[in-house]
């Protein structure tokens, strides 16, 4: 049997959007997320994302594309726990050509934009829940990818906690400019963005057309 997790979608993001992706559980959110990310590959379509055709990238260019381009927030913050906070944040630019002062300069950075700066150097098990899930964040960031994409950040955190963490998104976007995309199922969750588009059954509900030159092009045809 043949499972289509997503038809027919097409969906534009702006440079500088916050988009949220609102659906109920089995509504092909995540896989949307992985086509996005170039973690997963459409059967039919193109994936076009800062000008780069997903689908026709080999796999050694699309893992270089997502080292550079692409930040991913996961729900549970897949830290790895014998890795200090700083240490975790590091990760993404051991993949890039970068020294290691600005390899330095760029943590600092990120660590400081999550106000986890004092926390360099505690592991995970010496965090909170949202203070993982900020360095998560931080991890996400710390290359100054094109689109961070973020699967239901929320989801794991209690409602004080998560509240925090959209107010860190939404302030990434709008003070940073980061370009967001996040799936959730929640609509309080969802309140936070700029625009909400609905997925259900794997097809796109209602998708407002992004302004022209969008930063983000995804049509899955199965």
């Amino acid at each position: 049997m043949t499972v289509t997790a997503l038809e027919s979608v097409d969906l534009r993001v702006e440079e500088g959007e916050f988009v949220v992706v609102l659906g109920p559980s089995g509504s092909g959110k995540t896989t949307l997320l992985n086509l996005i990310a170039g973690i997963d590959r459409p059967t039919a379509g193109r994936v076009v994302v800062a000008g780069h055709d997903l689908t026709k990238l080999s796999r050694s260019k699309l893992a270089a594309f997502r080292a550079e381009h692409v930040g991913y927030v996961f729900q549970l913050y897949h830290l790895i726990p014998v890795l200090t906070a700083y240490e975790n944040v590091e990760m993404p630019l051991l993949l890039l050509p970068m020294s290691r002062a600005e390899r330095q300069r760029r943590v600092q950075i990120a660590l400081q934009a999550v106000d986890l700066l004092d926390r360099h150097d505690h592991y995970p098990r010496q965090l909170s829940g949202g203070q993982e899930q900020r360095v998560a964040i931080a991890r996400a960031i710390v290359a100054d990818p094109s689109i961070i994409v973020a699967d239901e950040p929320t989801g794991d955190l209690d409602s004080v906690t998560a509240e925090q963490t959209l107010v860190l998104l939404k302030r990434l976007n709008e003070e940073l400019g980061k370009t967001l995309v996040m799936v959730t199922h929640d609509p309080r969750a969802a309140a936070v963005a700029r625009r909400v588009v609905h997925l259900d059954k794997g097809k796109l509900v209602s998708a407002p057309a992004a302004p022209a030159a969008p930063l983000l092009r995804t049509v899955e045809l199965g």
